[in-house]
């Protein structure tokens, strides 16, 4: 099998461009919104869609743009992906009016939910060799966890010298570099004969991902209601249709026969627990650092990069070990890792506890590391090649099921502990009346502490920070027992795939069989 040259590592840099971008832009408007509302003044619910509309457009379109990149091209997709993240970025920048910026998040959105599958599929077919393909997604995910963890820091770096839309800005020339060397480095593979798109399946597929993204992350911040158990419950019967759909369709959009091998639907549920508390447990890292230590935003992101320095130190070790060891124990051990990282951030005191939380956050990136990387590779590895487009949207969109499961799931528990905490019982000097906005969140707590007389205030502060710490403990006991169930997941469903050296000594041993020609993908270089 043919291993890959200069050429197609250039390309693989090329196709990281976009990855490192997309996930920068999930969290680069922490630091933005001040100024944002005060130049543009939206309303509450035009604030929220500013903040949500780019992440809830990316999940919905990723198994609709996975399927046409399997049939029009990838590459093709790739750059018009490129295009519209470049033209969404550039009105975003520039916007005028609350209204303008939700439709320019959401070009983004567009531009991103194209991108993503089309890097994973061209890797897929770039790269032949499984090591060095590994290797390839390896570097994959790692950009992805780099771009989430620098957005907040470049974000706060502009500010710092330039206007709100300068963060929106930045990706325009990248962009630009992408589509003048896209044509030129990346060759262009598209499934010969793949049938007519599945317009229906499309249309399912949105209205079975947008609602259960929507009310996972509202649960998260308003709390489990009828009305967000409502659109997820309405996301699950569209997801029912959806595979009815797929099932029958004669071109559908994802082969639901991958299913049923024995490594890519457990190891798309693997990947969803990884994502369950990486994604849930962020939101507890952030507001501790910023909270309860009282840092400011740029600080506090600042103090999140050792995680990610860790994160790319560990990349190559474990595409190093799967070489020997079978990747479901490493897979599992990774998780316990992260369940003993999980477990270390229940003893995080309210002060003084910032080392016990930066050792617990890096243990657990490094943990779960593995178990994104490894099952990247697995994933899209076992998919057949003309299926790698729309089998890498599959595993991206659990991931934003996982992300969007855990917020609600850890955040409900944290907020549930928060407002049964004894501490927030009775502060010394503070009404019963004046307490009951503090109960709901710290944040609320602190704004009723900043309309206190000094020492009730201070009393307010400290019960607050108190009972968020315990709500940060109670978040990570259930991370842990998450991390625990996937590690005897992954012992019990991917045991069967083997290390490279026990697979290259099967190879050996096997005797040559007689090639059976195959269609393959039409490949052009131009």
């Amino acid at each position: 099998m043919a291993k890959a040259r200069g050429k197609e590592w250039i390309a693989l840099g090329v196709l990281l461009l976009p990855v490192l971008l997309v996930s920068m832009d999930l969290t680069v408007l922490y630091f933005a919104v001040p100024s944002i509302s005060k130049d543009l003044k939206p309303s509450g619910i035009e604030q929220l869609w500013i903040l949500d509309i780019y992440s809830f457009v990316l999940a919905g379109l990723l198994l609709t743009m996975g399927a046409l990149a399997d049939r029009a091209g990838r590459r093709l997709m790739l750059l018009l992906g490129a295009a519209a993240f470049g033209v969404g970025s550039a009105l975003a920048s520039y916007a005028t009016s609350p209204q303008m910026l939700i439709a320019a998040r959401a070009l983004q959105g567009i531009g991103g939910g194209t991108l993503m599958p089309s890097t994973l599929g061209l890797i897929r077919n770039i790269f032949h060799d499984q090591k060095q393909r590994r290797t390839a997604m390896a570097l994959w995910s790692a950009g992805m966890a780099a771009g989430a963890a620098l957005g907040p820091v470049v974000s706060g770096a502009l500010l710092n010298q330039f206007w709100w839309g300068s963060v929106f800005l930045i990706n325009v020339p990248v962009m630009a570099v992408l589509l003048l060397l896209g044509p030129v480095l990346l060759p262009e593979f598209r499934v010969p004969l793949a049938g007519r798109f599945d317009v229906l399946g499309a249309v399912l597929s949105l209205a079975a991902v947008l609602p259960v993204i929507y009310g996972f992350k509202k649960m998260a911040i308003d709390g489990v209601d009828a009305r967000h158990l409502g659109s997820v419950a309405v996301g699950l019967v569209f997801l029912v249709l959806f595979v009815i759909r797929q099932r029958v369709a004669t071109a559908p959009m994802v082969d639901l026969h991958l299913f049923r091998t024995r490594v890519f639907g457990p190891a798309v549920f693997a990947n969803l627990l990884a994502s369950f508390s990486l994604v849930g447990f962020s939101l507890f890292t952030t507001q501790y650092l910023q909270s309860v230590l009282g840092m400011r935003p740029l600080e506090a992101a600042l103090w999140t990069l050792p995680g990610t320095v860790a994160v790319g130190m560990v990349v190559p070790v474990a595409t190093v070990l799967v070489r020997k060891i079978r990747p479901a124990y490493l897979i599992s051990v990774s998780f316990l890792i992260s369940a003993a990282a999980m477990g270390l951030l229940t003893q995080v005191p309210v002060q003084g506890g910032l080392a016990m939380l930066l050792v617990g956050v890096i243990a657990l990136a490094v943990g779960l590391t593995p178990v994104l990387t490894l099952i990247t590779e697995m994933v899209v590895g076992a998919a057949p090649p003309d299926r790698a487009g729309s089998a890498s949207a599959v595993l991206q969109t659990g991931q934003e099921f996982g992300g969007a499961f855990g917020v609600a799931v850890l955040g409900t528990v944290g907020a549930a502990v928060y407002r049964h905490s004894h501490e927030l019982t009775a502060p010394a000097g503070v009404s019963a009346e004046a307490l009951e906005p503090a109960r709901e969140t710290l944040g609320g707590a602190l704004a009723v502490a900043a309309q206190l007389p000094e020492q009730a205030a201070n009393a307010v502060i400290t019960a607050a920070r108190a009972a968020f710490t315990s709500e940060l403990h109670a978040a990570a006991l259930t991370g842990a027992v998450v991390m625990l169930f996937g590690a005897f997941l992954s012992i019990a469903t991917l045991r069967s795939v083997k290390s490279d050296e026990q697979r290259a000594a099967e190879a050996a041993e096997a005797p040559v069989a007689i090639p059976v020609e195959t269609p393959e993908l039409i490949s052009t270089t131009g």
